[in-house]
């Protein structure tokens, strides 16, 4: 292993003798560099790095200037690197620098050798592999993928674009990789472009987009992972690479594709010749715990989860590793191992290849040459040598192997146990239809019919020959997983519209092969949660986080998930982050919606999580659109928007249906205008812009909606502004507000704005608040106020939480009547202000389990009972796991119970009956 806090000082002297004495290649150099040598011998690394730089400068021609620089490098990084002065990723650094310069210097004299003084506008040099990964190797292959715009790129008046492109990259080869007395620059692999055998050297950037658009292949994916532009027309390939990102990152997971990594990565094991472990030939680099299971470890990983999170989009093997234990996708001692391992290994190749400047990644078989390595870098002897290295393989190798485990073998992985009465038992196949009947199904001749008729071209999803194997490969574990769910036909009916509402579904059946465990967690979606079930029929996609277990754990806080949310990628636009929001926020409400299937959480913690997500969804999207508006009308000097929350929302605590309850006000003087180039009065410019964040809040796009989003609760309702001045809503508040208005404020909080018109904002609601009131008067109106709620919003069912009497509705009543008459307990937060009013003995303690019991139940039965009217065996039993009960009589002698302490509640309070029969 290398590094480390105490890290000897650079022995410059130690290493050019031991250059001299074992690596001829740099004994060569020495000889032929004295001032470099005596710079190196003093110690001056830095400065004879930068005269290496210039040992070009008087050259006849570019192709010379760069050998030599080329040569200087080489002497110089291998003594600082074999001194300890110079760390692995500054030599690689250095390397792939040059590599940069080299390519871009040979591009210019090539078009100028044809068109002179022409800048290489429209000629693109693309790096991948190390190159593109700034790690280039100490005696690498360079793997550039060339590129040209025909409008832009400089040619003869008579050359047909493409050919002259092809004479330009000939050129550009040539110029690298030709060797001479003054030796090479870099040998030029062009093979990783498109369709090598057959295609030009250079491609046009239209028949590169079409060919990674429509018919690369998983491993194009994978190496454009640390690809970058380099050298030519650096603006126009960094244009390329992000019109092709989504087919590097894709939003939702390729399980096809991330199969075909895995049997590749399998493949290189099998194929592997030499020793399987370390010893005389064993391959440093595609040997078993070699370099490239480092790079695939790290890669994979990419695949699988850096289309949902950019911040694993690096190039960097040991940045990657990092960025993953930073996203908890592989633990921090795996990061570190794998990450010290490959620093050491790719060290050790680099000492192989210092010997005779060879591209080698194996070591010498002849027991006196890998003695001679071994020395070079400092060891005693190349048995010490091959020790070292069987610990470092056999750690990277271990934890790759987990990594062929999990995706090498799909098909093997997608294997499951048959049920009892499954296709398979009793060793012969049976038809559908007794499959069908064996695994339970009543009328299994007509599901049978049905499940024909998808593969007969009534669904359109299942059309294609791929899709149609695809499903024969997950057909029998589906409807095994459809028959042990709660409901199986009705789990069977949701899976037929959800496939037959889909254009495609070739990625979704490869990702339940990949992953069987989430055919019972379909399943039980389908059978219990119709809104969840309709969310996986518009995007299927959200079942790609539930891969990982991660996705049962709760969201943090409002400040993480506003980062979670806001990541992306610099050139994004206003339409692809609200698509990007959609689609992160959607899969967040989706998999609370899961755990609470699972009954693997307290719905009072999802209920709290759900208001986190709507908040920090509130505070990217309004952040968003407000940058938008301000680049077309500017600012308000003096004003700014301020968001209230209020009902559920204000509280913190969402179910899965709820709406969100907001105010718009903004801060300032109402009269003043905008500074931008179509300046508005700031009363019309807040109202503009909250409609537009109401907008992005609550219009579908192709990801989805979000929230619908309800503004009645604004000053004078619907007939007023959406958005009003602090200075008049405070007015309202004091002088025109009805009382059921100053109840809502009861649950307000502000949710969006900056701390100081937060505060601003808090302490007028603080104000109204503490209002005198005249108690009899405040009795009268709020018992009118849920009469008439009684009357024209009756209970939808007998598990209405709600607005059955003594529920939820009536515990708030209770709440903000003593909150306004006494001034205790005021927090937005129900559970708080219960606390606060038990505290000083306005409400029996008990109230506080009433309105726990009544808020589980409500929160379940948003997504398991939607209509809150639940008769059938299989919901009832999610129902009463959801809620902590062991079966469905305790739920309803529990909801009978909350309501009874509510009810008593409001005869002490109100001095009124409350009938809950």
């Amino acid at each position: 292993m290398t590094g480390g806090p105490s890290a000897p000082a650079p022995d410059w002297g130690g290493a050019l003798a031991r250059a001299a004495a074992h690596a001829p290649f740099l004994a060569g150099l020495i000889a032929r560099q004295p001032a470099l040598v005596e710079r190196l011998a003093a110690g001056a690394g830095d400065e004879a790095l930068a005269l290496a730089r210039s040992a070009g400068a008087g050259a006849p021609d570019i192709g010379t200037a760069l050998r030599r620089e080329r040569r200087a490098l080489a002497l110089v990084l291998a003594i600082g690197d074999l001194a300890g002065a110079f760390p692995l990723a500054r030599v690689t650094a250095e390397l792939s620098a040059f590599a940069d310069r080299a390519l871009d210097a040979a591009i210019r004299e090539a078009l100028q050798q044809r068109v002179p003084e022409a800048e290489p506008a429209g000629f693109i040099a693309l790096a991948l592999g190390k190159h593109g990964a700034e790690e280039l190797n100490y005696s690498s292959d360079i793997d550039p993928i060339l590129l040209f715009d025909p409008e832009r790129m400089p040619r003869l008046a008579r050359e047909e674009p493409g050919e002259a492109a092809a004479r330009y990259a000939r050129r550009v080869v040539q110029t690298l990789a030709r060797i001479d007395a003054e030796g090479y620059v870099f040998r030029v692999d062009l093979r990783l472009r498109p369709a090598s055998e057959v295609s030009p050297p250079a491609l046009s950037l239209d028949a590169a987009l079409t060919h990674y658009e429509s018919s690369a292949l998983a491993w194009e994916r994978a190496a454009f992972i640390r690809a970058r532009a380099c050298a030519g027309d650096i603006p126009a390939g960094q244009a390329f690479l992000a019109a092709i990102r989504p087919f590097v990152w894709r939003k939702s997971l390729d399980f096809g594709a991330i199969a075909e990594i895995g049997r590749l990565t399998a493949r290189i094991r099998e194929a592997k010749e030499g020793p399987l472990r370390p010893g005389p030939g064993f391959n440093l680099k595609t040997g078993r715990g070699g370099i490239r299971e480092v790079e695939f470890f790290a890669q994979t990983h990419q695949l699988i989860h850096g289309g949902r999170n950019p911040a694993l989009r690096l190039r960097g093997v040991r940045a990657t590793l990092d960025a993953l234990a930073a996203a908890g996708l592989i633990h921090p001692e795996n990061a570190r191992v794998l990450g010290d391992s490959y620093d050491r290994l790719r060290t050790l190749e680099h000492r192989l290849q210092m010997v005779l400047d060879q591209q080698t990644h194996a070591l010498p078989t002849d027991p006196a040459a890998l003695d001679n390595v071994a020395r070079l870098d400092g060891l005693p002897d190349g048995a010490a040598l091959v020790a070292e290295l069987t610990a470092i393989t056999e750690a990277v190798g271990s934890r790759y192997d987990t990594l062929i485990a999990a995706h090498g073998n799909p098909s093997g992985a997608s294997m499951v146990v048959p049920a009892q009465g499954s296709a398979e038992a009793g060793g012969a196949a049976r038809s559908l239809v007794e499959q069908l009947a064996a695994l339970g199904f009543d009328d299994a001749a007509g599901l049978a019919e049905r499940v024909e008729g998808w593969k007969g071209g009534r669904v359109r999803a299942l059309r294609s020959e791929a899709a149609r194997a695809a499903f024969d490969a997950i057909q029998p574990a589906l409807l095994a997983a459809l028959a042990r769910s709660p409901e199986p036909v009705r789990a069977f009916n949701r899976w037929e519209q959800l496939l037959t509402r889909l254009p495609s579904a070739l990625n979704l059946f490869h990702l339940l092969e990949a992953r069987p465990a989430l055919l019972e967690l379909l399943a039980k979606v389908l059978s219990l949660a119709p809104p969840l079930a309709d969310a996986l029929a518009a995007r299927p996609d959200l079942l790609d986080p539930l891969i990982d277990a991660s996705a049962f754990d709760l969201p943090g806080g409002v400040a993480e998930l506003v980062a979670e949310f806001s990541a992306g990628e610099a050139d994004d636009d206003y339409e692809r982050l609200l698509d990007r929001v959609r689609r992160r926020v959607g899969e967040r409400r989706f998999t609370l919606g899961v755990q609470l299937i699972e009954g693997a959480t307290d719905p009072l913690a999802l209920a709290a999580a759900n208001a986190r997500v709507a908040e920090a969804a509130l505070r990217v999207l309004a952040d968003a659109a407000t940058a938008e508006f301000e680049a077309a009308h500017g600012k308000v000097p003096g004003g700014e928007l301020v968001v209230l929350g209020l009902g559920r929302f204000g509280g913190g605590a969402l179910t899965h249906a709820s709406d969100l309850d907001l105010i718009y006000l903004f801060t300032g003087d109402f009269a003043v205008e905008s500074d931008g180039p179509r300046p508005l009065g700031a009363s019309l410019y807040f109202n503009r812009l909250a409609t537009r964040i109401s907008a992005a809040l609550s219009v579908p796009t192709a990801a989805g909606a979000l929230y619908e989003v309800d503004t009645r609760l604004r000053p004078s309702g619907t007939q007023g502004p959406l958005a009003a001045s602090l200075d008049s809503f405070a007015r309202y508040q004091h002088e025109q507000a009805w009382t059921w208005e100053h109840m809502a404020l009861c649950r307000a909080r502000p949710v969006y704005g900056s701390p100081a018109a937060q505060a601003a904002l808090a302490a007028i609601v603080g104000e109204v608040l503490l209002i005198p009131r005249d108690r009899a008067k405040l009795r009268s109106d709020v018992l009118e106020m849920r009469a008439r709620m009684a009357a024209h919003k009756p209970p939808q069912g007998p598990l209405d939480a709600k607005l059955l009497r003594g529920g939820l509705v009536d515990l708030e009543f209770i709440v903000h009547f003593l909150q306004l008459a006494t001034g205790q307990g005021l927090s937005p937060a129900l559970p708080q202000a219960l606390r606060g009013l038990a505290g000083v003995g306005l409400v029996p303690e008990r109230l506080a389990l009433a309105h726990d019991r009544l808020t589980r139940l409500l929160v379940a039965a948003r997504l398991l009972a939607p209509k809150a009217d639940e008769h059938r065996a299989g919901p009832r039993s999610a129902l009463a796991a959801a809620t902590g009960y062991a079966n469905w009589d305790s739920v309803t002698a529990g909801l009978v119970e909350a309501r009874t302490i509510v009810a008593e509640a409001w005869r002490q309070v109100f001095e009124d009956k409350l009938e809950i029969a």
